[in-house]
């Protein structure tokens, strides 16, 4: 392993973490002592490097696998480092809670970010942007007791807007509470699931209290998750940001063989706020939650599969 500043060497475990000025630490798990791997884990991201299968590993907050890059991480965790101590301290938090309770602290954990310099830095930094089609639409269909939501805004890549977001919170409430829905399939119309959130709506709201309250009522997770035991989706294509939140509730996920996975909010100064950091570390775990998350990376369908985020791949005719 390169030695880098943020290196902890297992002699030096026993240090306080309180006050250290690191954006992240890193530990090569195959110079761990044995022993039942008990560890205070600080205030920033720790990622180990090694067997993930070690005492200690199972405990860190992340371990690299590809195709995430040690390097590239700590670039990103560099370039954002409160977002990426929020995520951490998050996606640990959230592992003890009920889903309801860890969506509330999700959404207050974004507000924070959203009020947060990173994020200005990022707003300040990016071109002027504007929508890109016409406004999104969640279509409906019911088939006796199945009820079909599609995103339909394929020239945007299904890029969710704020008319689409509203119509799936409602489109999931009805397939929450009407008891004759015995199944709920979601998927997105054309050759891609889904971009995530618009990001030409990005910014709209700069108040985080109000953004967090607008959150609570209109976000599609809340609705999904009183449903997620009957829900499938199907991927095609890019499964990204948002969209990716929304599907990893599912009970079932399939896939193409063409479809890649990716949380990019960390570049923008951001974690995930469209319930994946709940949704997420309850499919595919809380390390593997946060090295999508803290890497940035795309994962290809086959390291989707492997991981539990897909169940199995089905070709599209």
């Amino acid at each position: 392993m390169r030695a880098l500043p943020y290196t902890i060497e297992p002699e030096r475990l026993a240090l306080p973490w309180s006050g250290a000025p690191w954006p992240l630490a890193v530990i090569d798990l195959d110079l761990m002592p044995s022993g039942d791997g008990a560890l205070e884990l600080p205030p920033f991201p720790v990622i180990g490097v090694g067997s993930r299968n070690s005492m200690f590993g199972r405990r860190l907050d992340a371990v690299i696998e590809a195709p995430a890059v040690l390097d590239q991480l700590v670039r990103q965790v560099e370039a954002a480092p409160r977002a990426a101590a929020v995520l951490v301290e998050l996606l640990r938090l959230v592992e003890r809670l009920p889903t309801e309770a860890a969506l509330l602290a999700e959404s207050l954990a974004y507000a924070t970010l959203q009020g947060g310099g990173e994020h200005a830095r990022w707003l300040a930094t990016r071109a002027p942007m504007k929508a890109i089609a016409a406004p999104g639409t969640a279509r409906l269909a019911r088939d006796e007791s199945t009820l079909v939501i599609t995103m339909d805004r394929p020239l945007a890549g299904n890029a969710i807007d704020t008319i689409m977001r509203d119509e799936l919170r409602e489109a999931f409430e009805l397939a929450a509470h009407d008891p004759d829905i015995a199944s709920v399939e979601l998927r997105g119309a054309g050759r891609t699931f889904s971009l995530g959130a618009d990001l030409a709506e990005f910014g709209t709201t700069r108040d985080p209290v109000l953004a967090h309250a607008i959150r609570m009522q209109t976000l599609p997770a809340h609705a999904i998750a009183r449903c997620c035991n009957r829900l499938a989706v199907h991927v095609q294509g890019a499964c990204i940001g948002a969209g990716l939140e929304m599907a990893a509730f599912a009970s079932t996920v399939t896939a193409t063989r063409k479809a890649w996975f990716q949380l990019p909010e960390l570049a923008m100064g951001l974690i995930p706020g469209a319930g994946g950091c709940v949704s997420l570390s309850r499919r595919i775990g809380r390390q593997r939650t946060a090295l999508l998350v803290l890497s940035g990376r795309r994962i290809g369908v086959r390291t989707a599969q492997a991981w539990g985020l897909v169940d199995a791949l089905i070709d599209d005719d």
